[in-house]
């Protein structure tokens, strides 16, 4: 009840006028922050969207897209080891503590150790990653090796990516600041200007460099989009950074003592990708082909998923400090029962419409085989949707605890033990088996980290909205029959514009299903999406 009152009593500007919920300088509420980060990434994820159908038309799947998807994973692995998520993780709940005690200048001092002690390791790592790119390419992509000019051109690729990560990583310590203050609208920018880069790079420069346009403008677009604007935003605040190397100094160390497991513990979130390309290499456009699936997985995911997660760390953090444990219990659970069900309705909407779905993405070299390859591994991972989504939930509020060790010793065991399951789905069922695997996978992860929540008594499992829950699963049950009954009825997949009106009414039908089921069954999810309580 607490939390609702605060929300409410830090918000009211925004409610009184629209465009000042869009202020540079303004704060949010865990609502009206979700808001926006919601709308930010439906403008990006349509961006994507973009991206994906021109990147798919101008190289299809084969070896050059295969190639370009290859090379973001070493300099993902760089981020994740030597900054494991800890920028925007550990540093906000280290900032919020400086913040509670009114000791601002103690955080910014915090803030400067912190980030330039560390660009100097990751610069390190940069330069050690650019050296053995191509050592690396081989050993993690299995079906390159037998092809040199694959390997070169991925490895090249890579060299331009990796330098990124240090954008990523000052982008995400300034974020870190911003958050602590409640302030999201240049986070919210920050993806809307990566996929933008991306998109103009292959514009431009497709026809002169080919395929590696598109690392020319993830360059571009990171640098723009997270270290520029978020630099930006943070010395708009007022932020007072001195370049200070203190690899000794105390501010520095407890950063590091919360951010070490996540910087060598293991996640499932990140190895999923790892895995998939892996085995995916094996077949040519195979990784193209599940990134696809991916990444259109993703779009929705993205707006129910990591928005409403990096909206709400700030807040479970600032409950937690204050000692607020059963609110911290109530919101967690809250977030998660309301998450999974808004996951449920609209995994029923992807499942149904997938093959309608993937033929938007038909055109130029990604021709009909491949969107209806793309379709069935589509539906695979659209079944995990929800449970996608919460596990991010429940990781920050681990985090939010100043808890990193468990989350992390719990990533790495479902991570080792998941290895064989990867390889022995792929080996039987192919590419299927390894969306199956990506299932299983992420599904052990979440269910262990809401036990261990339960079991440290931090998130009570009795406080989920049972009732709710099978409110949004009845409704999704429905959504979905009608959705495919009403498809059923309209043009099956052929022409773009039949696709988009197969989609266009057939959502409709599953809208009104899913609206009129909640609200005959007395669920108050509508009202939770339409209006703020």
């Amino acid at each position: 009840m607490h939390a609702n009152k605060e929300s409410i009593s830090s918000d009211t500007t925004p409610r009184r006028n629209l465009f000042a919920f869009l202020r540079p300088s303004a704060t949010h509420s865990a609502f009206s922050a979700t808001l926006l980060l919601m709308l930010s990434t439906v403008l990006s994820g349509v961006l994507a969207l973009v991206r994906i159908k021109y990147i798919n038309s101008l190289f299809g799947a084969g070896v050059a897209q295969d190639a370009y998807r290859a090379a973001f994973k070493l300099p993902d692995l760089l981020a994740y080891f030597l900054i494991g998520g800890a920028a925007s993780i550990s540093l906000i709940t280290l900032l919020n503590r400086y913040r509670e005690s009114g000791d601002e200048e103690g955080g910014d001092r915090a803030l400067s150790v912190i980030l330039t002690t560390m660009l100097l390791v990751l610069g390190l790592g940069v330069l050690l990653a650019e050296i053995f790119a191509p050592q690396y390419v081989l050993l993690a992509n299995k079906g390159f090796r037998g092809d040199p000019a694959k390997v070169a051109l991925c490895t090249t690729m890579t060299r331009i990516i990796i330098p990124a990560q240090l954008f990523f990583f000052i982008g995400s310590v300034m974020s870190s600041r911003l958050q602590v203050r409640k302030i999201f609208l240049y986070q919210a920018f920050t993806p809307i200007v990566y996929n933008a880069g991306i998109i103009l790079g292959a514009v431009f420069l497709h026809r002169q460099l080919g395929v590696t346009s598109l690392a020319i403008g993830v360059f571009a677009g990171t640098f723009v989009g997270s270290a520029v604007l978020n630099s930006l935003g943070a010395f708009r605040t007022g932020l007072r950074y001195r370049p200070i190397i203190g690899f000794r100094d105390p501010a520095f160390l407890e950063w590091l003592k919360l951010s070490l497991p996540l910087m060598i513990g293991v996640s499932l979130v990140m190895f999923d990708g790892i895995f998939l390309n892996y085995y995916a290499s094996l077949r040519d456009g195979g990784i193209t082909l599940i990134g696809n699936a991916k990444d259109l997985f993703n779009a929705p995911f993205n707006v129910i998923g990591p928005a409403a997660g990096a909206a709400s760390l700030p807040f479970f953090a600032s409950l937690f400090q204050q000692k607020r444990i059963a609110d911290f219990s109530h919101s967690v659970s809250r977030s998660v029962s309301r998450l999974f069900s808004v996951g449920m309705i609209v995994s029923a909407w992807m499942i149904a419409l997938a093959p309608w779905l993937m033929d938007l993405f038909r055109g130029g070299k990604f021709n009909r085989t491949d969107a209806a390859a793309t379709t069935h591994l589509f539906r695979v991972l659209a079944i995990t949707l929800a449970i996608w989504a919460v596990q991010g939930i429940y990781a920050r509020a681990f985090y939010a605890a100043s808890n990193t060790r468990t989350p992390a010793i719990t990533g790495t065991l479902i991570t080792l033990i998941s290895i064989p399951i990867y390889a022995t789905l792929f080996h039987t069922f192919n590419l299927e088996g390894l969306a199956i695997a990506s299932d299983i996978g992420i599904l052990a992860q979440t269910a262990s980290l809401a036990y261990l929540l339960h079991r440290k008594g931090l998130v009570d499992l009795h406080h989920l909205e049972f009732a709710e829950l099978g409110r949004a699963f009845l409704a999704a049950l429905l959504a979905f029959a009608a959705t495919t009954a009403a498809a059923h009825f309209l043009p099956p997949v052929s022409t773009h514009p039949k696709d988009i009106l197969t989609i266009a009414t057939a959502s409709i039908a599953w809208g009104i299903t899913a609206y009129l089921t909640l609200t005959a069954v007395g669920s108050t999810l509508p009202n939770q999406i339409l209006r703020r309580k």
